[in-house]
């Protein structure tokens, strides 16, 4: 017998309630033999919230319509299963972040709370890159709080011109990471190692943060008080092991001392 309506019922209800709901409404499943008024009642007494009475409600009456032959053991497995694989994809789900203006009707990260969320999430490595970088204190104090927490940092920056890069000024991004010079590995793209057509000169124009491979931010904001707060940025939070995974590998590989194009800076 096919069960689907019920199980896309359970589904949205597994997404709906919060993690301790859901633990609380299987534990009066599993004693429940059948879909009866009493479960119902049990179910809203278990935890109370807002509309709980009607997620319940549409529980006790999918159950009854579509299942009434399952016993509560199977419904609270299944429950806990759909809360599970929720709970999962949240943990890999793609957030927005913005700097700048916000929008009353979308739900945004500030990119300034993130860049340091991110930094604190790392336990083992952070992979920082940036175009720009200055009068970004506060990110340099988190740097430094991560490598004194045994964080492994890499730091890959743009030059000035007059070293290669294509920076304006006569210090490059570097310069805003002084105070990490001993406690992490910068890096940098040598003018002899960049192919330019003309006058063109590329430009390392990345901007990221990865924590270990698990948690990276891709913005378009430099490392710069502007445009971590007041310029108009936009970025993404990622939490897909695999493809932050790639992404350190990809700098990895430029960073190969055989091979890469990204040289040591110190």
């Amino acid at each position: 017998m096919s069960h689907d309506g019920f199980a896309t019922i359970l589904a949205g209800i597994a997404g709906a309630l919060p993690a301790d709901h859901v633990a609380a409404w299987a534990d009066v499943l599993l004693a429940a033999t059948g879909p009866g008024h009493p479960v119902e009642a049990d179910l809203i007494d278990a935890r109370p919230g807002h509309a709980i009475s009607t997620q319940a409600r549409r529980l006790i009456t999918a159950w009854r319509t579509e299942a009434p032959e399952l016993p509560g053991v199977a419904v609270a497995l299944a429950l806990r299963s759909a809360a599970r694989v929720h709970q999962r994809a949240a943990a890999e789900r793609t957030d927005l972040v913005i700097s700048g203006p916000t929008s009353p009707s979308v739900s945004v990260r500030l990119t300034s709370s993130v860049v340091v969320e991110v930094i604190r999430a790392a336990r083992q490595s952070l992979l920082v890159v940036s175009f720009a970088a200055y009068g970004v204190a506060e990110v340099v104090g988190e740097l430094v709080a991560a490598a004194e927490r045994g964080v492994r940092i890499d730091l890959v920056l743009e030059s000035a011109a007059a070293d290669g890069g294509a920076l304006r000024g006569p210090s490059g991004a570097a310069a805003a990471f002084a105070a990490l010079r001993e406690r992490a590995t910068f890096w940098h793209w040598p003018g002899d190692r960049r192919t330019g057509v003309g006058d063109s000169r590329p430009a390392l124009h990345a901007k990221l943060i990865t924590a270990d491979t698990r948690t990276a931010l891709i913005s378009s904001a430099n490392l710069t008080d502007r445009a971590l707060t007041r310029n108009l940025e936009v970025g993404a939070v990622l939490r897909d092991p695999d493809v932050i995974g790639r992404l350190v590998a990809h700098f990895s590989a430029l960073m190969d001392p055989q091979h890469g194009p990204l040289e040591r800076l110190w």
